[in-house]
């Protein structure tokens, strides 16, 4: 028996109609990706069983891709979103892995126990344009909600604000608190 995690076998490719509905006309696999499912109809079990099923998985990797949606969101820290820009963004060699962005877009997509319709294997390329296209406006809104002195230090040295954010996910915020507490002592 074959799961979902595994290649087709040779001329075998997953049923589209078990149990899914196409996707609805006009509607992207991005937006579909990233526009919140009526939490009452997941698949997702919170019953502690000490095992997971392949629906529990499958449901795992469709939350991860959910992740993608926070990119659009202003109110979305700064270092989430350059946390899930990394993992779209990864180097090519580590696309087969478990759990990469890659791996999560074929599973979702062609497994019947997804919670989205099947849409089958896409091109991550093709996602990954149209996340690349948004990325300076969705990035640019999240910045706006910090001081001045934030936004110019991110675009004066981004590597570093990074590296920053690596090490202390909270370290933005603790900046503009000492600030605020401090206040500009050139003012």
């Amino acid at each position: 028996m074959q799961n979902s995690f595994s290649a087709p076998s040779a001329g075998r490719l997953p049923d589209p109609a078990a149990g899914r509905s196409p996707p609805v006309a006009g509607q992207s696999v991005l937006s579909m990706m990233i526009d919140p499912v009526d939490e009452d109809t997941t698949p997702f079990n919170d019953a502690p069983t000490g095992e997971w099923d392949e629906e529990d998985i499958v449901f795992l990797h469709w939350r991860l891709l959910k992740e993608v949606g926070g990119l659009r969101d202003p109110a979305t820290p700064l270092e989430e979103k350059l946390d899930t820009l990394r993992w779209i963004f990864t180097e090519r060699e580590k696309e087969s892995r478990p759990f990469s962005f890659v791996n999560c877009l074929n599973v979702v997509g062609c497994s019947p126990l997804s919670p989205l319709p099947y849409f089958g294997r896409l091109d991550a390329d093709e996602i990954r344009d149209a996340i690349q296209c948004q990325v300076k406006f969705w990035l640019n809104a999240t910045l706006m909600r910090y001081p001045s002195w934030v936004r110019e230090a991110v675009l004066r040295n981004p590597t570093w604000i990074e590296s920053r954010l690596s090490k202390n996910p909270q370290w933005i915020n603790e900046q503009v608190k000492k600030h605020s507490v401090q206040g500009d002592l050139f003012a």
